[in-house]
């Protein structure tokens, strides 16, 4: 782990910072697959609220 020393003689710790990229835009096959997980996302919350909502 990296530290640094100050001037007092106190130790400080700073997270390590990540390299900055940026970001690539989703192919169309990607878009596609997102479009279902969150389609498939929608249903399963949709059924869970109706199985609620029949039990209670």
């Amino acid at each position: 782990m990296s530290y640094i020393v100050d001037d007092q003689g106190k130790l400080d710790n700073f997270a390590i910072e990540p390299k900055v990229y940026v970001a690539d835009y989703p192919t169309p096959t990607e878009q596609r697959r997102y479009a279902l997980q969150g389609a498939l996302a929608v249903a399963f919350v949709s059924a869970l609220f109706f199985i609620t909502f029949a039990i209670s």
